[in-house]
């Protein structure tokens, strides 16, 4: 990644951290106001990690009509980087209910869909890791991939708002007129960073995992 966009991703990862403490007002509708700020850091992990997940489907359905070795590389760096992803919104999901519910985990329908979202995604890397290096192991890794993320839309989007009983603050807190104009701008700001961190960290995955292709073929 070209050093200014190295640069900016610091730059904006730090503003937001300040902005979120020392920019954002306590939010109406929370029992602990202070705690929505966690939104900025929240959101975009999750909204991030189904970005990594599209990328990496693309790239396995690259792979199957091209079997190009270079995008079975691609998808696993990007699922990578989607589980990294979906295990920072929980965490951060968790404080959040630390906070404002008194627990940590709730069984609640987006915290449920969630896990089963890791599952579905920590199946795909024990497979894996199961199978030898090779085109078979991209072939059926690239299959499994498609599978996840046809059901990766009903755990994200479908299932939390159909299952009953949900804790999970309505998703028209962050629509407008829910929140402040403070939030907005800043939660904005965060999701342009962790998209471009996303895409560095992307391009370093990848780079590792051609050099230990390189390294296999010597």
């Amino acid at each position: 990644m070209h050093p200014l966009l190295q640069a900016f991703v610091g730059l904006e990862m730090t503003a937001v951290i300040l902005a979120a403490f020392l920019y954002l007002p306590p939010a109406k509708g929370f029992e602990v106001p202070g705690c929505a700020r966690i939104i900025v850091f929240h959101v975009p992990c999750a909204m991030v990690a189904v970005l990594a997940y599209l990328v990496s489907t693309i790239y396995a359905i690259a792979y199957l009509v091209q079997r190009n070795v270079a995008n079975d590389i691609k998808s696993a760096a990007s699922a990578s980087l989607g589980f990294l992803f979906t295990v920072l919104a929980t965490v951060t999901g968790m404080i959040f209910a630390r906070i404002e519910w008194g627990t940590a985990w709730n069984w609640d329908p987006r915290e449920t869909s969630i896990l089963m979202l890791l599952i579905v995604y920590a199946a795909y890397f024990a497979l894996r890791s199961a199978l030898p290096n090779g085109a078979g192991r991209a072939k059926i890794s690239a299959a499994y991939n498609i599978l996840a993320c046809l059901v990766m839309p009903f755990f994200v989007f479908v299932l939390p708002r159909i299952a009953p009983g949900g804790l999970h603050p309505s998703t028209t807190l962050t629509s407008s007129g829910s929140l402040s104009t403070e939030y907005h701008i800043v939660l904005r700001g965060a999701m342009l960073g962790y998209v471009v961190l996303y895409l560095w960290m992307f391009r370093l995955v990848v780079r590792i995992g051609e050099l230990q292709l390189a390294r296999r073929r010597k």
